[in-house]
């Protein structure tokens, strides 16, 4: 068995070796446009890797909890399914190598990755059981055998990806290079042009503007609107609904009563001079400070001001030494057998823990007891009530949807009977926010997906609200007229004319830039343009006006003197002139950040020999038969998700 976590740098560096000897092998098979793909198999079988199908369920699976977590846009999805179906095949395809190679995963590795990945299963560090396992699964669709294979491939997987970064070696040249050109500076005078300067100078006809939309109408549609009702339950309109009878909490009073009991307990406060770490003569010094302020006391001294300048227990000293009630069992042995021994108002005498000399006054002692029903009727009817509120909140929100499904014009006569609250939301587009719904994305997609008429399912908004909604209208997507995008169309008009003007006086700048050399100055006077000039910036700086710092990469490489230009950046043409240079200094680079450049270095390396490892893994297995990819069953897994 290969481990990765624990191989040797030999042995490492062995299989290593043979794997890139697979790598140049494989590179024939590679360099051709495409793998070979098998054209028969089941219909739900989209790749077979060894022995093993990927099916169209699996795919299936994945793409669901890629949506639930936002990963992408569901219109994306026929762009995004044949990526991941690929990827799915490699990784399955390198955890299929890893094993040929001699790699196992044992049941204890699984079950503590599943621990790290499934921490919810685990309370207090313990395993909640197999039944809420599988109903945990049971929820993304999975059973334990399903997901724990595809947990072994991931181990898999990244045991071979990680031996890529085996035997890596990152010179201190290569760091310090690195280095000046991360922190290396600049500062540039520079003129600068927009579009947004040029704008003025463009006119537009009205026959212009009636040609381009012509010629161009399927660039101006509006798009599908929609509106809809959104119905919200607050938990504090339902709770003053629920009542609780005298009976009811009487029963739960008596089969909670342990939870009432209050045992023996005072109210104290201290002194503390602490003694750890202190020398013998320094505790001496500390005992005789303790018995000067107990004699003060005993004179009628303030305790909480002596508390307050004297303690050494940062966490009480300010409130007076109070640390507020204490119950048998919460401090050491010595201070509670104290404590717990005085009466209300009492001091002790300079008493001694591990902690070091205290003196001790009890302000308040209570005996253990029951607390009577009075006492807690007020906190147990609050609990009751907490506890029935969403019960009775899932009722009326489904009772609210089931009327509003008969009846799905009598929006505000249902919302009054159910005591909802209701927003409207007119003429919304795909990508409208939607401030009613709270972000809350399994209700904004209802919104924008549902038929007219359609009542959406219930959500939990926050912490204290359900909601559900109804698509009331549905405005189809449609050409515009003329009017209704004329201020669209010269706007595009106006820019499409300054950005050629843009260009006609980038070529300008060109030209004129050899006659006058680097005199910065003259140019921006014949173009009637202000020199402006920058603080110094980095390649990774983002400089006011100017955008990246990275999109003047050519200045860092020129002398001071040198003019730049034309150059064009966030939609702008600049001429620039380098007045400094600020070298970097490699020799304060500290430990932190030489580890940090060194490991970049490593990792950017290593991603490298992985694509080259992952291809040549794939085409190596494909010729041998071993991976086999059936393209008419992925392309119609595609087709699906472009119909809906």
């Amino acid at each position: 068995m290969f481990d990765l976590f624990r191989s040797r740098a030999r042995l490492a560096r062995y299989l290593l070796g043979a794997i890139l000897t697979l790598v140049a092998v494989s590179m024939v098979v590679t360099l051709i446009p495409g793998f070979v793909r098998a054209s028969y198999a089941p219909d739900n079988v989209v790749a077979e890797i060894g022995d093993e199908p990927l099916t169209t369920r699996d795919v299936q699976l994945f793409i669901a909890q890629q949506l639930r977590n936002n990963a992408f846009p569901r219109e994306m999805l026929p762009v995004y399914v044949p990526i991941i179906v690929n990827q799915m095949i490699a990784e399955r395809a390198l955890a299929y190598q890893a094993q040929r190679l001699g790699f196992v995963v044992t049941d204890q590795e699984v079950a503590s990755t599943v621990q790290s990945l499934l921490p919810e299963l685990f309370p207090g560090g313990k395993f909640a059981g197999k039944d809420a396992y599988q109903q945990y699964l049971a929820r993304m669709n999975l059973t334990i055998p399903e997901f724990e294979s595809n947990v072994r491939k991931q181990i898999l997987l990244m045991r071979l990806m990680n031996l890529t970064l085996e035997g890596e070696l990152v010179t201190q040249e290569e760091v310090e290079r690195v280095y000046r050109q991360r922190n290396e500076k600049i500062k540039l005078d520079y003129i600068s042009l927009g579009v947004a300067d040029l704008r003025n100078q463009v006119q537009v006809t009205p026959e212009e503007l009636r040609q381009h939309f012509e010629q161009n109408r399927s660039l101006y549609r509006i798009p599908e609107k929609r509106d809809a009702a959104i119905l919200t339950l607050a938990a504090s309109d339902v709770e003053k609904q629920i009542q609780v009878s005298d009976a009811e909490l009487l029963r739960a009073y008596r089969s909670q009563q342990e939870r009432f009991r209050v045992p023996e307990r005072v109210r104290a406060r201290h002194i503390l001079l602490k003694t750890t770490g202190r020398s013998e003569q320094e505790r001496k010094q500390l005992r005789a400070k303790a018995e000067e302020l107990l004699k003060q006391l005993k004179a009628g001294a303030n305790f909480a001001e002596l508390a307050k300048k004297h303690s050494e227990d940062a966490g009480t000293a300010p409130n007076g030494g109070d640390i507020g009630w204490i119950a048998r069992g919460q401090t050491v042995p010595n201070f509670e057998r104290v404590a717990f021994s005085l009466k209300p108002g009492e001091i002790s005498s300079v008493i001694e823990t591990e902690y070091g000399y205290h003196i001790v006054q009890v302000l308040e002692k209570e005996q253990a007891r029951l607390r009577p029903f009075e006492e807690v009727k007020a906190e147990l009817a609050a609990e009751v009530r907490k506890q029935r509120v969403y019960d009775l909140m899932e009722q009326i929100v489904e009772q609210a949807r089931a009327e509003l499904s008969r009846r799905p014009s009598a929006i505000d006569e249902v919302a009054q009977k159910f005591g909802l609250r209701v927003a409207r939301v007119n003429q919304v587009a795909a990508g409208d926010p939607i401030p009613e719904a709270k972000g809350q994305p399994e209700l904004l997609e209802a919104i924008r997906t549902s038929p007219a008429g359609t009542v959406t399912p219930p959500v939990q908004l926050g912490q204290n609200e359900l909601a559900f909604a109804i698509v009331t209208k549905v405005y189809p997507a449609r050409q515009a007229e003329f009017a209704e995008v004329q201020d669209r169309v010269r706007a595009f008009l106006v820019d499409q004319k300054a950005q050629k003007l843009l260009e006609e006086k980038a070529r300008q700048l060109e030209q004129r830039l050899k006659v006058v050399g680097n005199d910065l100055q003259k140019l921006a006077r014949e173009f009637g343009l202000t020199v402006k000039t920058t603080p110094e910036f980095t390649r990774a700086d983002t400089v006011e006006n100017l955008g990246a710092g990275v999109q003047f990469s050519e200045a860092f490489n020129k002398p001071v003197g040198t003019v730049i230009g034309p150059l064009r950046a966030m939609g702008q043409v600049f001429v620039c002139k380098v007045v400094a240079k600020i070298e970097a200094d490699p020799t304060k680079m500290d430990k932190e950040e030489r580890f940090r450049i060194t490991e970049q270095l490593r990792q950017a390396r290593a991603q490298q020999r992985r694509e080259l490892l992952q291809e040549a893994i794939m085409a190596r297995l494909v010729e041998e038969g071993k991976v086999k990819i059936y393209q008419r069953n992925i392309d119609r897994l595609v087709a699906l998700y472009r119909e809906t």
